[in-house]
């Protein structure tokens, strides 16, 4: 029963993910199918909405680097337990980025208004590649794995998980994180940029950044010269561009 309710809790888990990243997708690109956007909010004075919307994104950041640590998550399974750590990681996730979505504010004004049909076409199709590279990138990487699915299912059929092994599969031998590259293409990619939207496209931006810097300093105590090899070959966000010294 315990191993039937984690399973049961997982799938939870990940379907509350599909639709807040469907809500993400949505606000990011501020289209008419959801009544709150980037762009399409309660309005406030610019000052408070700085204060606002750079208090989400920062919380949105912490949450997502601070449970993703190795140091959080051996206390965190200590009240969870191992199999259910990921899933409970998606939830806090998912409703940290609801609570982002439902408080933001909106900024007016544009940096920029591509008016041209051919560029703004251009422009959603970025838009849309970065959200597929991000879905391409968790199925190459194990999209159920890093969703908690797996870790549920094994342990509902008893079995072990494998130990975790290095690839670089398709993307991954071009760029080192290239989930991150697609989120950052679609924050950016927009044929109308106000500000409030490049704040947020700006904060995430940031904090990639710095979820790289953690990241890689966790997959290089876990795979050793192994990925120090790989950063040396390959680069972080495009090709080429960011290979660590030899």
């Amino acid at each position: 029963m315990g191993r039937l309710l984690i399973f049961a809790f997982a799938i939870a888990a990940y379907l509350l993910f599909f639709a807040t990243f469907l809500y993400l997708v949505a606000f990011v690109g501020d289209l008419p199918w959801v009544p709150v956007t980037v762009d399409r909010g309660p309005a406030s004075p610019l000052a408070v909405a700085l204060v606002v919307d750079t208090v989400l994104i920062a919380l949105f950041g912490i949450q997502h680097s601070v449970m993703a640590r190795p140091s959080f998550k051996r206390h965190w399974t200590r009240i969870v337990g191992t199999v259910a750590e990921r899933s409970a990681y998606v939830v806090a996730s998912s409703l940290v980025l609801v609570v982002l979505v439902a408080g933001w504010r909106p900024i007016p004004g544009e940096l920029w208004h591509i008016r041209a049909p051919w560029a703004e076409w251009t422009m959603w199709g970025f838009f849309a590649l970065g959200w597929l590279v991000v879905l391409v990138s968790t199925f190459l990487i194990s999209h159920f794995e890093l969703l908690g699915l797996s870790q549920a299912w094994l342990n509902l059929k008893q079995r072990e998980a494998q130990a975790p092994r290095f690839r670089t599969p398709l993307l991954y031998k071009s760029v080192r994180h290239p989930l991150y590259a697609g989120f950052i293409i679609a924050f950016w990619a927009t044929p109308v940029m106000t500000w409030g939207h490049l704040l947020l496209a700006v904060g995430m931006t940031l904090y990639v950044v710095i979820a790289i810097g953690h990241e890689e300093r966790d997959l290089t105590a876990l795979f050793g010269d192994e990925y120090r090899d790989y950063k040396r070959r390959v680069g972080m966000l495009v090709p080429g561009v960011g290979k660590t010294a030899k």
